[in-house]
């Protein structure tokens, strides 16, 4: 199904029902709304750090900052060939992060944004939207940060809308659609924080963080 006149609000409470919006393109107008049978999630309590992700974490010197380009990171993840990020879907989210619904994990190297993340948050859901990399592992690398951030404020659902081989490598898995939106209904009970007060983590805090 499809709206064109989709606005934040109703974008909000879309996700609070359990669907989300993607476009077939960059070149299409509409926007679908799309309720997967089987919906991708990343454990908060199972996130998978390689040895390999643990030393980059540790020795690549980049600096992960967040909310400071969120618009950058949007374009980022709609500069790959085949994206579902349209015209319409940027605009929506860019207000999303203006009204403080949206956010952004940025990985920089120098001045130079070489990969990211980026989701909105309702309760203690964090849903994640998409991710890019202009670096190897940079998108691992803002994952793992992301992930050590929601864990510290509070929050309980990561949603990946689907699974990829890159999101079960690190720990990512399948569940129903109706154990998805029990998920939900309990994390849109609850309080999180996406800035948690006083949490500034170390490059060893979110190497040290790994369920295995």
């Amino acid at each position: 199904m499809s709206d064109p006149q989709i606005t934040p609000e109703l974008l909000l409470r879309g996700y609070a029902a359990g669907i989300f919006p993607m476009a077939e393109g960059r070149d299409d107008p509409e926007i679908h709304w799309i309720d997967p049978r089987r919906r991708g999630v990343l454990p908060l309590d199972g996130f998978h750090i390689s040895r390999s992700l643990r030393r980059r974490i540790l020795t690549c010197g980049w600096d992960v900052r967040v909310d400071t380009d969120f618009a950058g990171v949007v374009q980022g993840c709609a500069e790959r060939e085949e994206t579902w990020i349209n015209a319409e879907i940027f605009q929506l989210y860019t207000a999303l992060f203006e009204a403080g619904f949206a956010h952004s994990v940025e990985v920089w190297e120098g001045e130079a944004l070489v990969g990211g993340v980026y989701g909105v948050t309702l309760g203690a859901a964090f849903f994640g939207e998409s991710m890019f990399s202009r670096r190897t592992d940079a998108s691992k690398l803002a994952l793992a940060y992301a992930v050590h951030r929601l864990r510290a404020g509070g929050f309980t659902l990561f949603d990946t809308q689907f699974i990829t081989p890159h999101l079960a490598s690190l720990g990512g898995v399948e569940i129903a659609r109706a154990e998805y939106r029990r998920r939900l209904a309990e994390a849109l009970e609850a309080r999180a924080r996406f800035a948690p007060e006083g949490y500034w983590p170390s490059p060893s805090d979110v190497a040290g963080s790994s369920a295995g």
